[in-house]
């Protein structure tokens, strides 16, 4: 192993310690080629086996697609058992075993630790292979076998007794169940750990320069991006690319949220409240402009607010414009059963900030029992969503930088949120469908994208509706959901004066 590591550095890289360290009982990796983390894999399922059963040492059952995978995980095994001084109590065999599906033998690869008691042991991708067996499962390049779903319905079976299932794969395709079952876990509907490893990734945590150390060759910057880019361009097309080095599923594209969901989520009673300005309000003394929002804010908003059921407690999402997209806010009122409902939404067009401000601390003043809220902060929002921080505190306002990042691991939710009935009553509007239907999948990642729409006022959009929903179920999820922390003073010594009396 010596001849693969440099002096004084980890035998890991990063995104490998990572992995390694997880002690998540369900986990998926999507990940770039050749990225090592099998190889990193096999190291962990080296110390597991040649621990003895009352630290945790157990058999592990190693699932990939065809004969050389298991050769060469097999390969890895027996490296880090040598590098732990293991090899010479561990043997590697060669075993036959009689597959019921098929009518034949089939060869299978095995590592036995005599002192543990413990194996690790390679088996076709047959589900009814792991029926009756105990230990952890590791089922590679998952996204190619041909049986995920009954494989995985195996393996899942062997967690009641404690023991962990890894799914390690590169993409195939947005449809296939394991970029759904990833899907799944962004959502929040499985519990699923998962490790997201792009090309970028792993050269930024050292890969290129590991092989260089590995082959023989000298690492500079410019050797390391003409590496990348290479295998970039001479992937059959950009979209081979980005799914083989990028972690992105092929065919993503179209609109994310289908008209039939979306309407099914609908409200003809859930009102929309525009205000515009006109060109040159911005210009009027700052007391006839507060004055006119006031009146409007009365007439307008007040007696939504008033009708407000008092009991249940709220939120609010804000994505911020100011001359070009609209400023929305998005309150969300959370019922008894945690269905979160949308009572009405507030659009601002050609507002000035003052009165942005305004509008925005009239409406949470008054939301009740009011619980927190996500405000854009990109841009010109970013004063705004500062101004409510200080405000209402910390604690209550999130400021979010909207990034891809955000989109990929906040925007799952939201769908899940309105497929499964979660999220209701949105209204049903015209305007507030087209914002919805705009967010397309983008690189794997369901955003806005750059082009906007013409509203029904004939002013631009992009998407700002949709946007400040996500921004509101983002608040409803993160804001506040840590455990109760009850902290009691000490009795007062002025207590003990009373102390037997009635």
């Amino acid at each position: 192993m010596a001849d693969a590591i440099p002096a004084e550095q980890p035998v890991l890289l990063p995104y490998q310690q990572r992995w390694f360290e997880d002690e998540a009982q369900i986990m998926f990796a999507e990940k770039s080629r050749r990225t090592g983390l099998t190889w990193a894999e096999a190291g962990r399922n080296v110390v597991k086996a040649a621990r003895p059963r009352r630290r945790q040492g157990c058999n592990t059952f190693y699932v990939g697609s065809k004969k050389e995978m298991a050769l060469e995980y097999i390969a890895a095994c027996a490296l880090f058992a040598k590098a732990f001084n293991e090899l010479a109590q561990a043997d590697v065999y060669e075993q036959t075993f009689w597959d019921e599906g098929k009518q034949e033998e089939i060869l299978t690869y095995m590592i036995r630790f005599p002192k543990s008691g413990f194996k690790i042991q390679a088996l076709s991708s047959r589900p009814s292979n792991l029926r009756g067996l105990q230990g952890d499962v590791v089922i590679d390049e998952a996204a190619f076998h041909d049986s995920l779903e009954e494989l995985l319905k195996a393996a899942l079976a062997l967690t009641m007794w404690g023991n962990k299932v890894r799914l390690i794969s590169t993409h195939n395709g947005v449809d296939n169940l394991f970029n759904q079952y990833i899907e799944d876990a962004r959502a929040g509907r499985k519990d699923y750990s998962i490790h997201r490893i792009t090309l970028n990734d792993a050269i930024a945590d050292g890969l290129y320069q590991r092989i260089c150390y590995v082959t023989g060759q000298t690492w500079s910057l410019v050797a390391e991006k003409k590496w990348r880019d290479d295998l970039y361009k001479n992937a059959p097309n950009t979209e081979s690319a980005e799914e083989e080095y990028g972690c992105i599923p092929k065919h993503s594209g179209g609109a994310w949220l289908s008209r039939a969901l979306i309407e099914s989520r609908m409200s003809v009673d859930t009102p929309v409240l525009h205000w515009a300005c006109p060109q040159g309000f911005e210009l009027l003394p700052d007391h006839i402009r507060t004055a006119d929002c006031r009146d409007w804010l009365e007439e307008h908003l007040a007696p939504l607010l008033a009708a407000l059921p008092q009991d249940a407690i709220s939120f609010d999402g804000e994505d911020f414009g100011r001359t070009g997209d609209l400023t929305v806010h998005v309150p969300l009122i959370q019922t008894q059963n945690l269905v979160r409902r949308v009572p009405f939404i507030l659009e601002l067009r050609n507002v000035p900030f003052r009165q942005q401000e305004q509008v925005a601390f009239y409406l949470l003043d008054r939301l009740p029992r009011f619980t927190g809220a996500a405000f854009d902060a990109r841009g010109n929002g970013q004063a705004l969503a500062e101004y409510a921080m200080q405000r209402y505190g910390a604690s209550r306002i999130q400021q979010v930088m909207l990034s891809e990042g955000w989109y990929r691991e906040h925007m799952p939710p939201v769908k899940a949120a309105l497929e499964d009935g979660e999220l209701v009553d949105l209204p049903k509007d015209a305007d507030i469908l087209a914002d919805l239907r705009a967010v397309q999948v983008v690189k794997g990642v369901p955003r806005i994208p750059d082009s906007r729409s013409t509203g029904e006022d004939k002013g631009k959009r992009h998407g700002d509706a949709a946007v400040a929903v996500a921004l509101a179920y983002f608040a409803s999820r993160e804001i506040n959901k840590g455990p109760v922390t009850v902290k009691s003073r000490r009795r007062r010594t002025g207590a003990k004066i009373t102390q037997g009396y009635q």
